[in-house]
């Protein structure tokens, strides 16, 4: 019996991380990351347990190792990254790193309202925001706003949606990501 309650104990703890995982967003250039390490020489800790900025062509720079690559990468696949690289370096035997976001307003992930609504312009992105939160997030529909020919803007591709049937059923809300656009013609 106490093998089921270890088995479902470390069952829910793999879904846990997966789903933390999961909510993780992908860095990009610019980004400001905090990288702590542990488990090397304490003289050499401050020389890499610092805050970063994602250079444009998308890396960070680390003593011994130079050039990492970030944009693209979720902070825990460039944490096992790091701590890789160093141990097939032969630089550190047993390096454990942290890689941490910073979400401050310069580096916030955004979704653009075009038209439409009472505040039209960036909204922060959050984990978890649909286009109807969005709309709420600014102001709501104007009075002559068409929200059953508004368009979604991603990665370039334009996807017409029909608002008004999605807030009469909102299990038909869209999941946005950072950098959509929503127009709502007026």
């Amino acid at each position: 019996m106490n093998t089921r309650i270890l088995s479902c104990i470390i069952a829910v703890c793999a879904l846990a991380t997966a789903h933390a995982q999961n909510g993780e967003l992908a860095l990009k250039a610019n980004d400001r990351v905090t990288i702590s390490i542990g488990g090397i020489p304490d003289n050499e800790v401050p020389q890499i347990s610092k805050v970063y900025t994602i250079s444009d062509s998308g890396t960070v720079n680390l003593l011994h190792i130079g050039e990492v690559r970030a944009t693209g990468l979720k902070p825990s696949t460039l944490q096992r990254t790091i701590e890789q690289t160093y141990i097939a370096r032969e630089i550190y035997t047993r390096p454990t790193v942290t890689v941490t976001t910073d979400d401050s307003a310069s580096t916030a992930r955004m979704i653009y309202v075009i038209s439409g609504c009472a505040k039209n312009g960036p909204i922060a992105y959050n984990n978890g925001m649909t286009i109807l939160k969005a709309v709420g997030s600014a102001g709501g529909f104007t009075p002559f706003a068409k929200p059953s020919r508004t368009k979604l803007i991603r990665n370039g591709v334009t996807t017409e949606i029909n608002l008004k049937d999605i807030s009469s059923n909102p299990s038909r809300d869209i999941q946005l990501q950072p950098e959509d656009q929503i127009i709502v013609p007026e």
